[in-house]
């Protein structure tokens, strides 16, 4: 099958990626080309947004298709490609990844990077819909170092900041890949407000522990 008609008959998924792409841009988490997303469609096939395209004005037939070990199919895929594939190398579960550049969720990884977690301990709906969100240690965008960096946070994170570039969150399906995007902007938004306003202030341990067997009861879906 040609690979042209292999995307038109992706068309759906295409559309859904545009819309979230519009979604980012409207929340100020994509400016200009920045960021991509991508979706697994098959074993071995991820549809991915092209490289230097203004994301809030993609359509669907400018998607580019890739194999899941960097073979190009059709389009030119975006740059930062590795570091999708390297989530879907390492996550069996993984059907979607977002990346995107949240403004605050950035901020704090130039402004406190002795962070390993954004401190998920002082707000609850950090912990009941992903658990944590940790930093992942810089590395230059669009080159490999970033996949072996994200290596050692995978699978058991699915919402990650990216130190000082931006933010990933991966998931079964486009939207919840999505969800993830849009709660590490609305946490780290909430933490440096408050941060700001006073200082942190944190549960206390008891309450933590109650949160996180919460949090295994409802699994590891990004919420």
């Amino acid at each position: 099958m040609h690979e042209t008609t292999k995307i038109n008959q992706y068309h759906s998924i295409c559309e859904t990626i545009v819309t979230i792409a519009q979604r980012l841009h409207q929340r100020n988490m994509l400016a200009a080309a920045d960021g991509n997303i991508s979706c697994r469609v098959n074993e071995n096939t991820v549809l991915i947004t092209p490289s230097g395209v203004a994301k809030a004005f993609m359509r669907p037939e400018d998607m580019a298709l890739i194999t899941l070990d960097n073979q190009a199919l059709q389009g030119k895929a975006s740059s930062e490609k590795l570091m999708h594939l390297e989530v879907y190398q390492q996550c069996p579960e993984a059907k979607a990844v977002v990346h995107a550049h949240p403004p605050t969720a950035i901020a704090w990884s130039i402004a406190r990077p002795d962070l390993e977690f954004l401190p998920s301990h002082a707000l609850s709906e950090v912990i009941l819909s992903c658990g944590d969100i940790p930093f992942v240690p810089y590395a230059r965008p669009g080159t490999q170092a970033m996949g072996d960096n994200l290596k050692h946070f995978l699978p058991q994170y699915r919402a990650l900041i990216l130190s000082r570039h931006g933010a990933l969150a991966w998931g079964e399906s486009l939207e919840e890949a999505w969800r993830g995007m849009e709660r590490i902007e609305h946490s780290s938004d909430i933490l440096w407000k408050a941060n700001t306003l006073g200082k942190l202030t944190y549960l206390p341990d008891d309450e933590i522990s109650a949160l996180r067997t919460m949090r295994k009861h409802i699994g590891n879906q990004l919420l």
